[in-house]
């Protein structure tokens, strides 16, 4: 197979400001003088939520990843304010024509902020680390690095497969080759991953970043994870303080792109969204995140600079077939037809917000538009639960607090219209209202003991394998789906399609089937989140991935 054809393959049509690139030489953008734009200062964003903790392989969510990503780099990362592939701590990068050996050529000169140098070394020791993760416990909280490699060295935690990573060896100083055992389509996009970040070795050696504890039914991380990250990134940290739910990160001066313009980053901790927003009409924040749909206009009006970004993510209604009476596809399908998702798009989701049939954009190569719908129809929901003998049904329906997501702006007003929804049709509601992290998460995605949830996705990278494989690759607590060998088995066909062409229909008939045959889940809607600044803060480049940097940003 040559080349071009897999570049081909993996180089994705979407919308203008969604454009993927594809594998080749990419330069990064940070090098050199951005202009005169004011330096120094502090910069005060307050975020939605906790952050789970600060080793970016044990987290997949966004409150996380927003200090994570100002400290670590990965090898490729997104041109700013789009979804295009460059270099970042690899220059260049170049695979055979398998896609299976991905050779990367690193900067020189970069150092960890403990002072150790960043080497083909380096990015081999992360590697490998994963792969050789052993605990459950610690493999369990590994969701993107199993979303994409599959398994470990030896496999501990329930839904680990056989492993995709084979080895990564450092050919000299500054070129590291990465050898997978076949092609996956998620590559290269998928180096681009915060979890994926690059950590210090010596960092994650002298503060036992492997150790990971569970206690009931929660988890303990080490004193790198909670007190010592270690990155290459533009910050450095600089502590949280629990008392005053502020995270600061300090300006990197050995930093080995353009400098960070202002000298701090405080991530302020707010999960009270009214809260969020007083704060910044007094201007003890200058950012916030999601604000509320009906405040864009107003807070517009005052004079602050509101950016609307690209709904490239989906919020879906998660079904777990841990409970025998949901393993009946009847069942689930009177659940779609019972929700009045149109409904929900007016009334609660901002504007451009769109019902979703799918659990990707329409942007994302294999859409298929032919899926059979839901359309709202409680009387065939009452018909399906009668034929299925589940009249009377009592579902736990879990939904997060003290969070707002970018396709989630306010669970607690969503959960109340989808209950409402599924009590009309005779199915009682009793809601589990659960803090996001150390609680919901867990309680969701690793020990599954919902029957029902609210949780969403923005896209990481332009393709299918990111949104459907990431949800249903593979067996998971969040579904309960681990019987569903047959979608399984489809996704990686799919996924391991090389011709773009044959890569197309294998992921528009996955779709299909996911609609009409497993129904796994309810897709309900995509909605474009907004990202709030005051006037005075000039550089922050919104990204359609929400994956905004500060180190371009200036105040005053």
């Amino acid at each position: 197979m040559r080349a071009s054809r897999l570049k081909a393959a993996v180089a994705l049509t979407a919308a203008a400001a969604l454009a993927v690139g594809a594998s080749g030489c990419a330069k990064s953008e940070r090098d050199g003088d951005s202009g005169g734009a004011k330096t120094g200062g502090t910069f005060v964003f307050a975020g939605a939520g906790n952050p789970k903790n600060f080793d970016p392989i044990f987290n997949d969510d966004g409150e996380t990843f927003r200090p994570v990503r100002q400290m670590y780099e990965t090898l490729i990362s997104h041109k700013p304010g789009t979804a295009d592939l460059q270099g970042a701590l690899a220059e260049s990068w170049e695979h055979d024509a398998e896609g299976k050996v991905w050779t990367f050529h690193l900067r020189k000169g970069v150092k960890f902020h403990d002072g150790t140098p960043f080497n083909a070394a380096a990015v081999c020791f992360n590697f490998d680390r994963w792969y050789n993760m052993k605990g459950s416990a610690a493999q369990a909280n590994m969701i993107y690095y199993m979303d994409v490699f599959g398994g470990f060295a030896k496999n501990e935690a329930d839904g680990a497969s056989d492993p995709l990573y084979n080895k990564c060896e450092a050919s000299d100083e500054n070129t590291a080759v990465i050898t997978l055992n076949h092609y996956k389509g998620a590559f290269p996009g998928a180096f681009a991953l915060t979890s994926l970040s690059i950590a210090s070795p010596e960092a994650l050696k002298k503060y036992d970043a492997d150790t990971v504890v569970q206690k009931g039914d929660s988890f303990e991380y080490s004193a790198f994870a909670n007190e010592h990250p270690v990155g290459t990134g533009p910050f450095t940290w600089g502590g949280w303080d629990k008392a005053k739910a502020e995270i600061t990160l300090n300006r990197n001066p050995d930093y080995w792109g353009e400098k960070a313009k202002v000298d701090k980053v405080i991530i302020k901790i707010i999960e009270d969204e009214n809260t969020r927003k007083q704060e910044l009409r007094a201007g003890t924040v200058q950012g916030i995140d999601f604000p509320a749909p009906a405040d864009r206009k107003a807070l517009e009006g005052e004079g602050f600079n509101v950016i609307n970004r690209p709904a490239f993510n989906i919020l879906y209604l998660g079904i777990n077939q841990k409970n025998p009476k949901l393993k009946d596809l009847r069942v689930r399908q009177a659940i779609a037809y019972a929700l009045n998702r149109q409904q929900l798009v007016q009334t609660k989701g901002p504007g451009g917000t769109k019902v979703a049939d799918e659990f990707m954009p329409d942007t994302v190569l294999g859409y298929a538009p032919d899926v059979q719908k839901y359309e709202y129809n409680p009387d065939k929901a009452k018909q399906l639960l009668k034929e299925a003998g589940a009249e009377g049904l009592t579902l736990n329906f879990y939904y997060p607090t003290v969070v707002t997501r970018p396709y989630m702006p306010n669970p607690q007003e969503i959960f109340t219209v989808l209950a409402n929804d599924l009590q009309a049709v005779g199915i009682k509601v009793n809601g589990v209202p659960r803090p996001w992290n150390g609680g919901f998460k867990d309680d969701v995605q690793t020990f599954g003991k919902h029957d029902l949830h609210i949780l969403g996705w923005t896209g990481d990278y332009n393709d299918p394998g990111n949104f459907v494989g990431t949800f249903f690759g593979r067996g998971k607590a969040e579904f309960g789906d681990q019987a569903m060998t047959e979608m399984f088995d489809a996704i990686t066909k799919a996924d391991g399609t090389v011709d773009e062409a044959g890569k197309k229909a294998a992921w528009e008939q996955v779709n299909r089937d996911i609609a009409a045959k497993w129904l796994p889940a309810v897709p309900v809607w995509h909605a474009p989140p907004a990202i709030v600044v005051t006037k005075d803060v000039k550089g922050l480049v919104a990204s359609p991935l929400t994956d905004e940097r500060f180190d371009t940003v200036s105040v005053g």
